[in-house]
């Protein structure tokens, strides 16, 4: 048996669940390897504070200097999804995440730049559906001051449907790869950490009205495929 990892996450409103794209990289790395672990929640104004009780260094680039996911393994502390992936690969490589498969740097480079492209529409909903109010706080006052305007501002100016449209070509470009070996995975039939990392992502568009999960899949259907192949290592969220 695995000895047993602490997460730490960042909570949703009642009922509390993982919600965040990034901890569920790291949550579905954990489900599908059927790692033990449990989850510590840290609000977003806690983690700075709590990480460097920790004595944990900080993590690059600055912007993000204390972060979630962390996990603590063997007394040890790791912070970001992609260095906890090798880190949960070295420890229990089975099943394997496939690290070293050409399609990963593919995704790892392609999936971010959809969900940028997507944050004047994502990141404004981040506070109103997601977060505890100490949290929707802070998240709105540091990324006010992170793009010089609030986030409604943000949503109103650079959001909508000119996002939508920006954004169209490279989840084409994504959902084309996605499909080059016949699904549901990028590998195939093999689940690997490239199909985990966009899963974390539509997983947390579905959060709230899910309305952003319905329009991401309209754009390519083999989206809610990956989706429907990936649900039994969504079930553990609470805890």
């Amino acid at each position: 048996m695995s000895e047993e990892v602490i997460l730490y996450d960042i909570p949703s409103k009642d009922p509390r669940r993982c919600w965040s794209l990034n901890p569920w990289k790291t949550r579905l790395v954990l489900n599908l390897k059927g790692i033990p672990y449990k989850t510590e929640w840290l609000e977003y104004p806690d983690i700075a504070p709590t990480l460097k009780q920790l004595n944990i260094p900080p993590s690059e680039p600055p912007a993000t200097a204390y972060t979630s996911p962390t996990i603590r393994i063997s007394d040890k502390y790791v912070t970001d999804s992609r260095k906890i992936a090798d880190v949960l690969e070295k420890k229990n490589p089975s099943p394997s995440l496939h690290l070293d498969s050409p399609i990963l740097k593919k995704v790892e480079e392609l999936a971010p730049q959809c969900v940028m492209s997507l944050g004047p529409v994502f990141i404004p909903r981040i506070p109103r559906f997601m977060l505890n109010p100490r949290s929707a706080e802070y998240f709105e006052r540091t990324r006010e001051a992170r793009f010089g305007m609030s986030l409604s501002q943000l949503e109103k100016e650079k959001g909508g449907e000119s996002a939508w449209k920006a954004a169209e070509p490279k989840w084409k470009e994504l959902g084309t790869l996605l499909k080059a070996e016949g699904g549901p995975f990028f590998m195939g039939k093999t689940v690997s950490y490239a199909d985990l990392i966009v899963v974390g992502a539509l997983h947390c568009f579905a959060f709230g009205d899910g309305d952003m999960f319905q329009r991401v899949k309209d754009i390519e259907p083999a989206f809610l495929t990956l989706y429907d192949a990936s649900k039994a290592w969504l079930e553990r969220d609470d805890h």
